[in-house]
């Protein structure tokens, strides 16, 4: 895992789709626990705050930005 401290502005060029972003993110093990927070059972990695705002869609592919993440103690394990 890396630290991303500065990043190129990113563009959208279309409304995110929530039901796309719980598709992609349960297709690599994130459950979803509510509204638009993420878990990862075998990771450990939880993630919030994953509204349309916070994930952009470019080209049809997602950009996650300025979400908030939390490692559980499966995470070192």
């Amino acid at each position: 895992m890396y630290a991303v401290v500065e990043q190129e502005f990113i563009n959208d060029d279309c409304f995110t789709d929530l039901e796309s972003v719980k598709e992609f993110l349960s297709s690599n093990g994130f459950i979803n626990k509510r509204n638009n927070d993420y878990y990862h059972p075998e990771l450990g990695i939880i993630l919030e705050d994953l509204h349309d705002e916070n994930v952009l869609t470019f080209k049809g592919n997602l950009y996650f930005i300025d979400t908030v993440f939390y490692l559980t103690e499966q995470f070192y394990k």
